[in-house]
């Protein structure tokens, strides 16, 4: 049977390069030890050289130009770096060996015993090279060479092997790599007909017969259904069978059933492999004029686009920090996510598969025609065709992927002669791997678009920043059904907030910060409340994908030039996963539950007496202000204001004490109210875990956010405070974090200023290690706080 060895402990790192460090007996023992996934980057230290580039342009008949420091973070992820792994095995000639890896970032070259073993330079495809003729009995060596090179990325993208490892031990007869591919043809309340392919691979050097069992598991753990087929192999052969389920639970958003075919492989009556692959009954429907249907339900995208870091940990993935962002945005409304720009850890899709979220699978940034001196393009005319079939038979199991994205704001739009021929190699390679979903691409030069007829090899066509042209492109396009790919684009920092409050397209301030009263954007963008406007006024369009759910590392629009400005202002839910005052925003119009969020704080020292705009985000239509206790009116959303139809607006004067919202049904009884207090100073502070307990597995994480509060327990939107955090038992601080984008403190130490009140402290548990765990959040002047935690 076959034995799955994830090799997470003891590699050995080094940055530089060591052109013997494939050997076996290299000594590599002044080495840094480090567990696997690893981003080399993300312990810092910040600096503006780290991957700056000048960019040169003319303005006014001017040539000019202009250095940018953090496009991709200001981390030092460029460079070339050496793993090496120590592996004791015992070698049977009948075994057969695999390395896989998730992701390697990037332009990797693999080693097992000094002989190479494959390479792949794309640092998000998933790949896998047959080590049995290098593999010896007792010590084995794995060697992975890294060369991550300067601008290759528009964002932070990571450094090293970033995602996870394993080592499978199979007999010479099983289950090819990606192996089994499952439709659902026909799906009904009564039945679903599930069409398996199963590939069998079969390294004997003869022909052997080889007898395959599916049996088909519930989400309830029964089998459901079997079947059993007979052939003789002899290299390699696709089992193909047709089975049928009675009264399928069907895999939704509201509940996301899971089956599991579990494929047996016998050879004379020996079992000789067991796989498992998980998957959902579903059928999904794109329709130009009424939009998408799951299970013919109609359903609108309430989606964001995701780019791959977690944050303070970088890119070293994390399937708990991952569950951690789906909740949050879960609890938001939100019900899909665009893996921009490129394909997701597996683990993302797993958890979308569980938690009930719809995936666009993307693909690329880039194709030929480039966006950075050393991108994708150098890759695309050897790669691009391994790339993404490696996608897609990684993904094509998931239930939550509806839609695969061949490129994301590709260049080749405006090329009237090869442009669309590209994107029909590309959609051909997309249909001959899986025909069951819709091809789509990210369209921002619209106009070249559809004149050089790029977008007529797509099934359905994603916008980007187009809300004003929904209506004439689906009269000009008729038949192709279409959605916001990409759309708002508001910047905002948590907690800051300028008067006077008005739009502000492509605003800088002298602080590097931007406005949280979420009228800030670039000048290709727009607020969310006009692409609000667009997707009510055009049903037809199938919903969005907000540019982004969490802030990342990289891409400080509007900030490029001005350092220390070295992540994202975009995010819904700032870079330490706290929340902004737009998740209350797009809260109030996606999820079930009643918002009521006022913006911004009521803690304004020396303007007392002053007019100040506050905003509420509300679930209903009527709401009521109240500064300490004196109303300042009622206000009704009005379908024919941009502002007031999402939103509503008072300008009141400042006076310290409570400012108080109650919300009113439409028969005019309050139903629901939300007050905001003035802080004191700074006197105590509070500990918030996302959970009590985490598995002492070594990768489980609880979150905690830390808010500085005064006496009376209100939290102090001015809090700067240092906070330092000692912990005790089966634990260690992965991260901490603020969620300012200018902040130059490390990520991996101990400590973290607070910004405007509040940080996250990360914990993660430590392998075989159970017990009680106590963290202490001490501040100078400050009362203490700790909580107690178990690790199980």
């Amino acid at each position: 049977m076959r034995e799955v060895k994830i090799l997470k402990y003891g590699w050995r790192f080094q940055k530089g390069d060591f052109p013997d460090a494939c050997n076996i007996e290299f000594d590599d023992s002044k080495w840094e030890t480090v567990r696997v996934p690893h981003d080399w980057a993300i312990s810092g230290p910040f600096d503006q050289e780290n991957d700056s580039k000048i960019i040169s342009f003319v303005e006014k008949g001017e040539k000019k130009q202009v250095k940018w420091t953090g496009e991709t973070g200001g981390l030092p992820h460029a460079g070339k770096a050496w793993y090496r792994l120590e592996i004791n095995l015992e070698k049977k000639e009948s075994k057969r060996f695999r390395i896989e890896f998730d992701g390697v970032m990037s332009h990797s070259k693999i080693f097992w015993n000094g002989n190479l073993a494959g390479f792949w330079p794309y640092g998000y495809s998933s790949f896998a090279f047959d080590v049995t003729d290098y593999v010896k009995n007792g010590k084995n060596v794995l060697a992975v060479f890294v060369d991550n090179k300067e601008h290759a990325s528009r964002w932070y993208p990571g450094a090293g092997i970033y995602r996870n490892v394993r080592l499978v031990i199979m007999n010479p007869v099983h289950v090819s790599h990606w192996g089994t591919y499952i439709t659902t043809p026909s799906v009904n309340c009564e039945q679903a007909t599930i069409n398996i392919k199963t590939e069998i691979e079969n390294h004997t050097g003869k022909k052997i017969p080889v007898e395959l069992e599916t049996h088909i598991i519930s989400p309830e753990g029964k089998i459901v259904a079997s079947k059993t087929n007979n052939q003789i192999v002899e290299e390699k052969f696709i089992f193909e069978n047709h089975i049928d389920i009675a009264s399928p639970a069907l895999w939704s958003v509201e509940s996301p059933n899971l089956y599991t075919a579990k494929t047996v492989v016998k050879v004379n009556g020996e079992n000789v492999d067991c796989y498992e692959t998980r998957f959902g009954i579903r059928t999904i429907k794109f329709d130009s004029e009424y939009g998408f249907f799951l299970n013919e339900n109609p359903m609108k995208f309430k989606g964001v686009c995701l780019h791959h870091d977690l944050g303070a940990l970088g890119t070293a993935i994390n399937k708990a920090a991952i569950k951690r962002q789906l909740n949050i945005l879960k609890e938001m409304g939100c019900n899909a996510i665009r893996t921009s720009h490129n394909p997701p850890a597996p683990e993302l899709l797993e958890l979308a598969d569980e938690m009930g979220f719809l995936v666009i699978d993307e693909a690329f940034d880039e194709w030929k025609i480039p966006k950075g001196k050393n991108g994708y393009n150098l890759l695309f005319d050897q790669w691009a065709e391994k790339d993404l079939r490696a996608m897609i038979k990684r993904d094509r199991n998931h239930p939550c992927v509806i839609m695969w994205s061949i490129g994301n704001e590709i260049p080749e739009q405006k090329d009237p002669y090869n442009g669309a021929k590209i994107a029909k190699f590309l959609y051909d390679i997309c249909k001959s791997e899986d025909p069951t979903r819709p091809v789509t691409s990210a369209i921002n030069i619209w106009e070249d678009a559809i004149k050089n007829g790029f977008v007529n090899i797509l099934d359905v066509i994603g916008w980007n920043y187009a809300p004003c042209n929904y209506g004439r492109y689906h009269q000009l396009l008729k038949g192709k059904p279409m959605f916001g790919s990409e759309t708002a684009s508001c910047i905002s920092t948590r907690g800051e907030y300028y008067f006077p409050v008005e739009e502000e397209p492509g605003l800088k301030r002298s602080t590097l910060q931007v406005n949280s009263f979420d009228l800030s954007y670039p000048e290709w963008a727009n607020i969310p409340d006009v692409e609000f406007r667009a997707q009510d006024d055009h049903p037809f369009i199938m919903g969005e994908f907000v540019w982004t759910g969490f802030d990342y590392l990289g891409e400080p629009t509007p900030y490029f030039e001005e350092w220390p400005s070295r992540s994202s202002y975009f995010g819904i839910v700032d870079l330490a996963g706290i929340p902004k005052d737009r998740y209350y925003l797009y809260q109030s119009r996606w999820a079930d539950k009643k918002t009521l969020h006022i913006v911004p704080h009521w803690t304004w020292h020396g303007y007392e007496g002053k007019m100040i705009t506050v905003q509420c985000y509300s679930s209903w239509d009527i709401v009521e202000i109240f500064v300490n206790g004196k109303s300042y009116g009622i206000k009704k959303k009005l379908p024919k204001s941009l502002l007031n139809r999402y939103r509503l607006i008072w300008n009141v004067v400042y006076q310290p004490g409570e400012l108080k919202a109650i919300a009113y049904d439409n028969d005019g009884n309050p139903v629901k109210e939300t007050i905001v207090k003035t802080a004191g100073k700074p006197s105590q502070i509070r500990l918030i875990p996302d959970k009590k307990t985490m598995k002492a597995d070594g990768d489980d994480m609880i979150f905690v956010c830390v808010e500085i509060l005064d006496e009376k327990d209100v939290v102090c939107p001015d809090g700067e405070n240092m906070v330092y955090f000692y912990i005790e038992g089966p634990a260690e601080i992965a991260g901490v974090d603020n969620g300012n984008p200018i902040s130059l403190e490390p990520f991996q130490a101990n400590y973290r200023k607070a910004f405007h009140g509040k940080c996250t402290a990360i914990l993660r548990s430590i392998e075989g290690k159970k017990g009680t765990i106590k963290l202490v959040a001490q501040s100078r002047s400050l009362k203490e706080a700790e909580i107690k935690l178990e690790s199980t």
